[in-house]
């Protein structure tokens, strides 16, 4: 699309819990002593200056637009090394359950990934995933972490887009794209900074604790996709003798940092577009050919075309070779295999309609916070930080490891180069120990989340316990397998966790 000021609706998708390269960071640990103190004692007092947050009851009331949901507000410290500093507010939703007795267990927080979607959002789109068995036993809640959406937001007074530019990594545009990122960076510098340093994961974390002992739970029940894998990995660190049922979809490995979480990113992505290719080469219609070979060259051939030459089609929209594999991007992540055919045969006719469809393009420039950019920079897994010559001296491997998205992956390696607040969460094995099961879900060609990253988070977790989906796409839960659904199920409403080494197919 023409320009970084485009903002295209779903971007955030693409690249949402996108970690990224940390070059720049100091040796050491950046965990905050408070959460540190936390985790060692795993002590179930609450600090008595952080009591009247644990102890406020919220005027929970019927949700104007959707009655069949309660609203609320919590209030939560900015800063929670320094409570009496002031109050943000979080803004949370929930569905009771339908049981009673015996048949309910409590709540279930929600997170959908990010960092910076909305969790109220993914509730209200998707409450009628969850299955009766686990509406009888939770209140489904949903909670805008901090700086986000209904939340006190992360606002930078600037149209920039809410997610890394659709930019690929040509020698030429490294340089304007860590412009555009410093750009941000000034804006959020200027308009944001009292709220900057505090919109990580690790307060969100403790956030959640606030949030259950509002609720009126003692443990701490919670379903996790993608970047909200980190989150709830980083609350079971915190507080593990609170996690209760906590199941982990599409999961971060929290001790990788930024570079190689891009690059795994990367490999992520070219072992889906392979799959891709490899089933659409059985099809007498496939628009990239009939072998995995022949796909790779004509979508490199489709993205060198566009960049020298853009399609332009609609009300001031640009077509870049960088925007069609970002189209790409999303159809393997969805995964929406039909549409990304659609749309790579329809840039080969010369028409830009099923690319636009993909990306939802908005016509309409619109701000948006930059609560991606926000949370992403403060933690060392999340957050990359490199130089423009760094990056360029990357691209290389990027592309040895991805030839299909090396260079556009590598393309976001200085985002948090010029951010104005340091990260506080270091890259790191996490063990939770003490806390109880958790089960961690991993699809075997997600490009987002690679498998691999889902196996290294159950070895690391101390109670950790492993279910894989032989399958394609980013997450598994709520994606149409029986076999998941079950397990996932039998283990939140029943506590019984799948046999160890089950692979549903």
């Amino acid at each position: 699309m023409n320009g970084p000021r485009r903002r295209l609706r779903g971007f955030l998708a693409v690249l949402g819990s996108c970690g990224l390269l940390l070059t720049a960071c100091a040796a050491g640990d950046l965990r905050r002593t408070p959460a540190r103190a936390l985790a060692e004692g795993a002590a179930t007092a609450v600090p008595a200056e952080l009591g009247r947050y644990y102890g406020q009851r919220p005027d929970w009331k019927a949700c104007t637009a959707v009655p069949s949901f309660q609203c609320a507000t919590i209030r939560v410290p900015l800063d929670y090394e320094r409570p009496a500093g002031g109050d943000i507010t979080l803004a949370a939703i929930r569905q009771r359950a339908t049981g009673n007795g015996a048949a309910r267990v409590g709540s279930l927080q929600m997170n959908p990934g990010g960092p910076g979607s909305s969790a109220i959002a993914y509730l209200l789109g998707n409450v009628g995933s969850f299955s009766p068995a686990v509406r009888a036993a939770y209140d489904l809640v949903a909670v805008d972490p901090r700086g986000v959406g209904n939340s006190t937001p992360v606002d930078c007074a600037t149209d920039a887009p809410t997610a890394a530019p659709d930019a690929g990594a040509r020698r030429a545009d490294i340089a304007a794209w860590a412009a555009d990122f410093a750009e941000i960076a000034a804006a959020c510098r200027r308009h944001a900074s009292r709220l900057l340093p505090h919109v990580g994961t690790l307060d969100a974390a403790r956030d959640m604790d606030v949030v259950r002992a509002v609720l009126g739970d003692e443990r701490l029940h919670y379903l996790g996709f993608s970047y909200g894998t980190y989150l709830g990995a980083t609350y079971a660190e915190l507080f593990p003798s609170r996690v209760g049922r906590m199941v982990l979809d599409g999961a971060v490995d929290p001790a990788l940092d930024g570079y190689d979480f891009t690059i795994g990113q990367a490999r992520g992505y070219e072992v889906a577009w392979k799959s891709f290719a490899t089933e659409c080469a059985t099809r007498p219609d496939c628009p990239v050919g009939h072998s995995v070979q022949e796909a790779g060259r004509i979508l490199n051939a489709l993205v060198a075309m566009l960049n020298r030459t853009p399609l332009r089609q609609g009300k001031d929209i640009t077509v870049t070779g960088d925007a069609l594999l970002g189209a790409v991007i999303l159809g393997l992540r969805l995964p929406a295999w039909e549409a990304l055919r659609a749309a790579l045969a329809g840039v080969r006719a010369g028409d830009t309609t099923a690319v636009q469809a993909l990306l939802g393009v908005d016509e309409e420039t619109e701000a948006g916070d930059q609560s991606y950019y926000a949370a992403s920079c403060l933690s060392a897994t999340l957050g990359t930080w490199s130089t423009v010559a760094q990056a360029r001296a990357a691209l290389p491997a990027f592309r040895r490891a991805a030839p299909q998205f090396g260079e556009y992956y590598a393309g976001t390696l200085p985002m948090c180069t010029q951010w104005p607040v340091p990260p506080n969460q270091s890259a790191h094995r996490v063990t939770a120990a003490g806390a109880a099961p958790i089960l961690v879900v991993g699809t075997l060609r997600d490009p987002a989340t690679p498998y691999s990253w889902a196996q290294a988070l159950a070895r690391q977790l101390s109670s950790g316990r492993l279910l894989t989906w032989d399958s394609d796409g980013h997450t598994a839960y709520h994606r149409g397998s029986t076999c998941v659904e079950s397990a996932v199920d039998d283990y939140l409403t029943r506590g019984q966790l799948p046999p160890a080494g089950t692979v549903c197919v």
